[in-house]
């Protein structure tokens, strides 16, 4: 679950993403300040726009809303008030965690991808990887399925290739660190940091 809010950008309207959806089978229904986003096909609830957000509520930020408990509550009594009968829930998970990169495979479809095995301490995760410099043995900073990237974008499950991929190794710009260096490759980390650590405090 992710939560957006800009109000210079797009006006007072809190966006919600649940899941991802294809745009051909995206449908929407209107209760008041809320409008549900669902699965035409499946029925699914992928995710909500709430309008005259700050009359219920503050929601700090310009871009992507920290979830906290409050937030869930607060977005939980809106879709109360406004006759919605679900409720939402949150992962307060980190997103961005150090990872092991336990094995290395070249892609079986395309020559500059590698397929790897990334242990972040909960769980390994397969990533497929285009960088230059991913080998197995490295500590490395892993964007959960879930997480916003700095410019953005959503990490969503994917198939890249004909090769499922869930999550992202990154590289320091990806991460917008200081004085990130402009070459392509993945920012490894060093041995102190611990397998599944969040990257960020």
């Amino acid at each position: 679950m992710n939560v957006f809010y800009n109000r210079e950008g797009i006006g007072d309207t809190l966006l919600i993403t649940l899941k991802a959806v294809d745009p051909q089978a995206r449908a929407f229904e209107k209760k008041g300040d809320v409008v549900r986003i669902f699965n035409e096909q499946t029925g699914e609830t992928v995710g909500y726009n709430i309008f005259h957000a700050s009359t219920y509520g503050t929601f700090e930020g310009n871009g992507v809303v920290e979830l906290t408990e409050q937030v869930i509550a607060t977005i939980n009594d809106i879709l109360q008030k406004n006759g919605v009968n679900e409720q939402v829930t949150a992962d307060f998970s980190p997103k961005f965690v150090v990872g092991y990169v336990k094995e290395k495979e070249k892609h079986p479809n395309a020559d500059k991808l590698s397929v790897c095995q990334v242990d972040v301490g909960t769980e390994t995760l397969q990533i497929v990887c285009g960088a230059p410099n991913v080998e197995a043995g490295q500590k490395v900073v892993v964007a959960k399925v879930g997480a916003v990237m700095p410019s953005g974008l959503v990490i969503q499950e994917a198939e890249l290739r004909g090769v499922k991929s869930y999550g992202m190794i990154c590289s320091a710009r990806e991460l917008d660190l200081l004085n990130a260096p402009q070459e392509k490759g993945i920012l490894v980390l060093h041995d102190e940091y611990e397998v599944g650590q969040p990257f960020f405090s």
